[in-house]
């Protein structure tokens, strides 16, 4: 597929990397661990790298450094890992993923992830198939599943390792773990040689094959350079002015001391992204095994966190849950929304949730390696509906239906190409061709740009069209969430004879108004009418809900909190045709 540049405008956005000085021959331990860079400040020996959440333990830059040699040591020495070996990650959030991660690295082997709270054996399997993964790291409470898992997929079980030791006496100990690996290893001598990268060697070497969302399918196996991380963690830094005088140091936004959250899952390349940026600004970072919202509060204060990045789920539980006034929040000083559409509304809540942070937004992607955009350090509220200014380095093309460049503010297709561009994805040549062309990445997402500012409208494939108007589930989302005795909501389109398509909502309510919804029928009714009145009050009348409006107790959603909008589109368009 070519480009068709229309003459009316150039290139939106198109942007040198130079300047950004990205190293192209070095892998992501190496960067992290050996070397230093001008946007990285100091780290000092007092700040720790990660703190356990539970038990409050430290661990610091030297400690973290011999803990990776010392598990790439003997998993070099036991199993000889190394290059062409891929190793799948399947753990919630621990406090060695990293080092895990960093050892697989140094031996020259690339690192995948699956998800395993929700995750069946079959799709465990898919994914180690998916990637070719000869060895898996798993958390003790998914061994059996690990098991089984690699069984479907050939792989010995004896390349099974632990992060912690089994406590259940059902889960058999012959399995090593990771903290044993790690102290024989650290007994030894090196029994590897750490591969030294010739230049642009690191723009080829994949580094992770991270699984997209799979909202609008199949998750998709991404093949991410060292390099590609590397360069959005400087991209960020740069943005962000990190290591760089603009303002007094209490009025920098990142700074050596401040202490962030590793609550996004690590096995999406959104929590790795994260926790690689806060090591390389100085900061310590509370490791997290998984989302707790009350346990959140809680670490909040325990530790005294300043800086969380959220996905919009996890926000809408902020403004709207309770228990939040319970909790002095106050050492927050930075919220960002990433990983979707945040409703304006909601964002001018957090500024009262937590009264001394910064309120920010990103978008990105996994193919993207993961920011593109985020709000300026000059702004401390985002600008409504804003997802902020393109990194450095990144270059844009808003692209119309009929293949023309959009003018500026007019909609279109996001493409995009940068540094920390993917390399396609692994084994799906189709795939790859279809998203990747001539050097873009075409993002499927609907936006526009004005004022330099991204303004993420909703995915292409989720817009549907009421009489030929196009109504975006995004919007009304927004929308509806503003009510309140709701909770969260998902908006589809679902097949009408006159219309073609029209919106359907389904409606998580708040506990107080779903128990009265439960009790009486005619209640129930009376909310159903009232989300339905509250769209037809503030939209076109293309976008109310005639589809109707559904209460459920719970919404699927993948471990990044975006809706998985297929299957309520699915099981919404099969009860209607019965």
């Amino acid at each position: 597929m070519s480009l068709t540049t229309s003459p009316r405008m150039s290139d939106i956005n198109e942007t040198a990397t130079s300047f950004l000085d990205i190293p192209d021959d070095l892998t992501i331990p190496q960067f992290f661990l050996d070397t230093s860079h001008a946007a990285r400040p100091d780290r000092g020996a007092e700040i720790p790298c990660l703190i356990e959440e539970d038990t409050g333990r430290n661990i610091y830059f030297d400690e973290l450094r011999a803990r990776t040699f010392g598990l790439a040591n003997a998993l070099s020495l036991r199993w000889r890992i190394g290059e062409g070996d891929v190793v799948c990650i399947l753990s919630p959030n621990h406090i060695d993923y990293t080092v895990a991660i960093w050892a697989i690295h140094r031996l020259g082997a690339t690192v995948t992830a699956a998800e395993p709270s929700f995750s069946t054996v079959e799709e465990i399997a898919h994914a180690l198939k998916a990637t070719n993964s000869s060895f898996i790291v798993v958390h003790p409470d998914f061994l059996k599943a690990a098991i089984a898992a690699a069984r479907s997929a050939d792989i010995p079980i004896y390349r099974i390792i632990l992060f912690d030791a089994p406590s259940s006496s059902n889960i058999p100990a012959s399995h090593p773990v990771l903290s044993n690996l790690i102290q024989d290893g650290l007994k030894l001598e090196a029994q590897f040689e750490e591969k030294r990268l010739n230049a642009g060697d690191a723009k080829s070497k994949v580094a992770f094959l991270s699984f997209s969302s799979g909202t609008s399918g199949l998750p998709k196996a991404t093949a991410i350079s060292h390099y590609a991380l590397i360069a959005n963690v400087i991209q960020r830094a740069v943005h962000n002015k990190v290591n760089e005088e603009y303002v007094q140091l209490d009025e920098q936004r990142f700074r050596p001391g401040d202490i962030s959250a590793a609550v996004l899952p690590l096995f999406h390349i959104f929590g790795v992204t994260n926790i690689h940026f806060m090591l390389f600004c100085g900061m310590s970072t509370v490791v997290m095994p998984k989302f707790d919202f009350q346990g959140m509060l809680k670490s909040i204060v325990r530790h005294c966190i300043t800086h969380l990045f959220l996905v919009p789920a996890q926000i809408v539980l902020l403004c709207k849950n309770p228990a939040v006034k319970k909790y002095d929040l106050s050492c927050v000083r930075f919220c960002l929304s990433g990983s979707g559409p945040l409703p304006t509304n909601l964002a001018q809540l957090l500024t009262t949730i937590f009264p001394n942070a910064s309120i920010c937004h990103s978008y990105g992607l996994t193919e993207l390696g993961t920011t593109v955009s985020m709000t300026s350090v000059s702004q401390r509220m985002a600008i409504p509906g804003s997802s902020g200014l393109l990194l450095p380095g990144i270059s844009t093309r808003v692209m119309t239906e009929d293949g023309c460049v959009a003018a500026p503010g007019e909609q279109g297709e996001l493409w995009i190409k940068g540094p920390s561009m993917a390399m396609g994805y692994a084994d799906d040549q189709t795939a790859t061709l279809e998203t990747f062309v001539d050097g873009w990445m075409r993002t499927g997402d609907l936006v526009y740009i004005k004022d330099d500012e991204v303004f993420v409208v909703d995915r292409l494939k989720e817009i549907f069209k009421v009489r030929g108007f196009q109504v975006s589930p995004a919007e009304l989302e927004c929308h509806i969430l503003s009510h309140p005795d709701v909770a969260d909501v998902c908006v589809v389109g679902v097949p009408d004879e006159y219309s073609g398509e029209v919106a359907m909502a389904f409606v998580v309510l708040h506990p107080d108004a779903a128990a009265q919804s439960r009790r009486d029928l005619k209640e129930s009714r009376k909310a159903k009418m009232g989300i339905m009145k509250h769209v037809v009050d503030a939209k076109a009348n293309y976008k109310w809900l005639s589809g109707g409006v559904e209460f459920v107790d719970t919404l699927p959603r993948t471990a990044t909190g975006k809706l998985l909008r297929r299957q309520l589109r699915n099981q919404a368009r099969e009860s209607r045709a019965r």
